[in-house]
């Protein structure tokens, strides 16, 4: 038997009758493409657009929910410094409801402390602080209306943000951006809030006399909690 050179690459026995396309089944390797593959009909569309849409609506509603505040359990504290020590005081709480959306950031409501319930330890200070500060008899109440949360809010556990809304004193409004740390849990919240009034600027008296000198801004210090009831 001979041997065949390196560059022969002819096969032994093999004829183009040998090979031909009737005895080659391509139609095991070739398919007519489906037209409809890969598309979606109009009606199973219209089916996903409805479930995305139900899902993003229930979704939303779990989020929002209601802000009862307990006066019971809320506190506002008062620090005011002078020359010769710092002042401390306390308000109460009337009452307050919020209304929480943290997917759209928004947080309404009203918060009402009792202007006349101010107190700090001392008759003679106190009644001065009424008459000529605050003026008390005239405008009774003091009020915070939030109107949106900066920050991303936790449905449950602790959140870092920023209220922005409206304060009310001595019967004037003021836009106030507010630092909270609030805590959400499945039926109750808590939160604190640290901010500074700046009493003489918006227009109230400062009551220093002659031996006794305060700061133009008190410094307010707030601890609410109370309920949470879901949407």
């Amino acid at each position: 038997m001979g041997s065949r050179s390196d560059g022969d690459c002819s096969l032994p026995n093999f004829s183009l009758h040998t090979f031909s396309l009737r005895n080659f089944p391509l139609r095991r390797f070739m398919r007519t493409p489906n037209p409809r593959a890969g598309r979606k009909t109009p009606r199973r569309k219209l089916r996903l657009v409805l479930f995305a849409l139900l899902g993003a609506s229930a979704a939303a509603s779990a989020q929002q929910s209601t802000l009862q505040l307990d006066p019971a359990k809320t506190t506002v504290n008062i620090t005011l410094g002078d020359v010769l020590h710092t002042v401390h005081g306390t308000f109460r709480l009337k009452q307050g409801v919020l209304q929480l959306d943290p997917g759209a950031g928004t947080l309404t409501g009203e918060i009402v402390v009792d202007a006349k319930s101010g107190d700090t330890g001392s008759k003679m200070r106190d009644g001065k602080m009424h008459r000529e500060v605050l003026e008390s008899e005239q405008f009774p109440e003091i009020k915070f209306r939030p109107d949106r949360v900066e920050g991303p809010v936790s449905p449950k556990g602790k959140s870092v943000v920023k209220v922005h809304g409206i304060f009310t004193i001595h019967g004037v409004d003021r836009e106030i951006d507010v630092p909270a740390a609030a805590d959400l849990a499945e039926d109750h919240w808590t939160a604190t809030l640290h901010f500074t009034i700046p009493y003489v600027k918006w227009g109230m008296k400062n009551p220093s006399a002659l031996f006794l000198r305060v700061d133009d801004s008190v410094q307010i210090d707030i601890v609410a909690a109370g309920t949470l009831v879901p949407k």
